[in-house]
C-alpha cells in the first residue's frame, strides 16, 4: 500500500548564509502562462468552437456544470500544452489559465456547487474520460455516457479549416497519404500483430495537404496499408472542389498505395497521382541501361551516381492500362539501390529526374508531420478499450495539431520559429510561468521577467491580433 506524502515544506542545500526552502502554496501561479497564445488562435478560427459543435449533449441541462465546449477547450489545449493523460487534470483543473482558455466564466472555481471543488474552476479525469467515451448515439438506458459525438463533423471541419487558411484558392493541391504504426499494450479492440513492425498496434491512415491535416483514420493493423484510403479520398477531393471547382489535385504515397482501385479512379475523376512502385524482375530489367551507366559513373568518380529512366508499363494482372513509370538507378559505395514511381503525370508537365527528386521525395515531410502528431501531441495514447474512444483520442490530438500550426501559420510567420516544431514552440512560448491576479474587471497574467523569447512571444501576439 502506497503511503500519502504530507510534505509541505523542502530543504535545500544553503546559498552562501541563506537557507533555501520551497512549498507549493505559491497561489495562482501557472507553468502555462504562453497558452493564451492558442486562446488567439481559437479566437481567429473558431475551430474549437466548431469541434464542440460535433457534439450532442444529452445531459440534463440543470445538473452540468461543466458545458461540452468547455470539455472538449480543456481537452484539446491540455494535450497542446503537453499533458497528454487524463489523471493530469485532476490537478490541472485548478490551474486558472487552463480555465481562462477553455472559457470558464469563474476562472477560480469559487462557484461550485459541491464544497470538496471549490478552487476546481475545470473538470476532473472522470468528466473528461466519459466525454472521451462517447458513442455516436446515446442509448435510451445509459446513465453516465450521455454525449454523442459526429465523426463526420469532424473530417468536414478539417477539410473546412484547410480551405479556410487560404485567401484565395490555390493553383494545386498535394494530398499526401500514409500510414504509420500506434503501438498499444492491452487488449484494446481492433487491435492485432504486424509482422511488418512486430508488435501488436493499430495502423491509423494519415492524410495530409503541406502541414494541415485533413484525415486521421484509426484503423486494425490487419487491413493492407491502403485499406480505406480511396473512399477519405473521395471524400476529401469532393470537399476540396466543392469550393476549389478549378484547382488541380495530385495524390502522393508510397508503394503502400500504388493500387489499381485509386489510381483508376484518379484517372477518371481528373486527379494526378505519384506513388511508389515496388520493384520487381521486370522493372529493374527495363532499367538495366541506366544501372550500366549509373555504375560507369559510380567508378569515374568514386561518388553516389543517379541516372534516370521513364517507360511505359503494365502488370501482367492487376493493372487496367500501361502507365508511365520513372526509374532511378542509382549506385552507392554499398551497391545498386534501384527506385521506381508511377504517375499520370506527363513528361511535359514533370521531367523525369524532377518528378523523382522535386516532387516525389517531398512526401518525406509528411513523415515529419506524423512523428510531431504522434510524439510531441501524444496521437498513439489509444489506450482506452474501445475502438471508437481511441478514435475519438485521435481526433483530440489532430485539433491540438491544428491549433499549433495555426500559431505557427498565424502567429510566428516570419520568425526564427515559423517552421519550429510544437514541442519547441511549447517550450518556448507556451510554457511560461506566471503569476495570475484576478479581480472584477481583469484578468492579469504576469509573466516571469527572465523570459528569453519575450520579444518573439510580442511578435506572435502581434500578429495575431491583426
Amino acid at each position: 500500500m502506497s503511503t500519502e506524502c504530507t510534505q509541505k515544506s523542502f530543504g535545500f542545500h544553503p546559498h552562501f548564509q541563506r537557507r533555501v526552502e520551497a512549498n507549493f502554496k505559491g497561489g495562482r501561479i501557472s507553468s502555462n502562462g504562453g497558452g493564451v497564445l492558442l486562446r488567439e488562435v481559437e479566437r481567429k478560427t473558431g475551430m474549437l468552437q466548431r469541434l464542440a459543435k460535433c457534439f450532442e449533449d444529452r445531459r440534463q441541462p440543470g445538473l452540468i456544470e461543466h458545458q461540452v465546449e468547455e470539455l472538449v477547450a480543456q481537452r484539446v489545449y491540455g494535450l497542446a500544452l503537453g499533458y497528454d493523460d487524463l489523471n493530469d487534470h485532476d490537478d490541472l483543473c485548478r490551474d486558472p489559465v487552463l480555465a481562462l482558455l477553455a472559457g470558464k466564466r469563474d476562472v477560480e472555481g469559487q462557484q461550485r456547487r459541491r464544497a470538496e471543488d471549490r478552487g476546481k474552476a475545470l473538470a476532473g479525469k472522470s468528466t473528461l474520460n466519459r466525454l472521451e467515451l462517447s458513442g455516436q448515439s446515446v442509448p435510451a438506458e445509459e446513465r453516465y455516457k450521455k454525449i454523442a459525438f459526429d465523426p463526420e463533423g469532424a473530417d468536414r471541419l478539417l477539410v473546412d479549416l484547410y480551405v479556410e487558411a487560404h485567401q484565395s484558392p490555390p493553383e494545386e493541391v498535394v494530398l499526401d497519404l500514409d500510414a504509420t504504426d500506434d503501438p498499444v499494450h492491452g487488449d484494446q479492440q481492433g487491435r492485432h500483430f504486424h509482422g511488418y513492425y512486430r508488435h501488436y498496434c493499430y495502423l491509423p491512415l494519415y492524410i495530409f495537404a503541406g502541414r494541415h491535416a485533413l484525415c486521421a483514420r484509426l484503423r486494425p493493423s490487419n487491413l493492407d496499408a491502403a485499406a480505406g484510403a480511396l473512399e477519405e479520398v473521395k471524400r476529401i477531393v469532393g470537399q476540396l472542389r466543392a469550393c476549389w471547382p478549378e484547382v488541380r489535385i495530385t495524390l502522393r504515397a508510397d508503394s503502400g498505395f500504388c493500387r489499381e482501385e485509386i489510381m483508376a479512379w484518379a484517372e477518371n475523376n481528373g486527379v494526378d497521382y505519384v506513388f511508389g512502385l515496388a520493384k520487381n524482375n521486370r522493372l529493374r530489367q527495363q532499367l538495366s541501361t541506366a544501372m550500366t551507366e549509373a555504375h560507369a559513373r559510380h567508378e569515374a568518380t568514386g561518388e553516389a551516381a543517379r541516372v534516370f529512366a521513364q517507360f511505359q508499363y503494365r502488370t501482367r494482372k492487376s493493372w487496367s492500362c500501361d502507365r508511365r513509370v520513372v526509374g532511378k538507378a542509382e549506385v552507392l559505395e554499398k551497391g545498386e539501390n534501384p527506385r521506381f514511381v508511377v504517375t499520370s503525370l506527363s513528361a511535359a508537365r514533370w521531367e523525369k529526374q524532377a518528378l523523382y527528386e522535386t516532387l516525389y521525395c517531398a512526401r518525406g515531410e509528411m513523415e515529419n508531420r506524423i512523428k510531431e502528431q504522434q510524439l510531441e501531441l501524444f496521437a498513439d495514447r489509444t489506450s482506452t478499450g474501445k475502438m471508437a474512444s481511441n478514435q475519438l483520442r485521435l481526433y483530440f490530438s489532430t485539433f491540438a495539431y491544428q491549433l499549433m500550426e495555426g500559431l505557427r501559420r498565424l502567429g510566428l510567420a516570419g520568425t526564427r520559429m515559423a517552421r519550429a516544431q510544437c514541442g519547441t514552440i511549447r517550450l518556448r512560448l507556451l510554457k511560461i510561468g506566471a503569476l495570475i491576479r484576478i479581480s472584477v474587471r481583469r484578468v492579469v497574467i504576469a509573466f516571469t521577467s527572465g523570459c528569453p523569447d519575450a520579444d518573439l512571444f510580442a511578435r506572435a501576439w502581434e500578429a495575431l491580433r491583426c
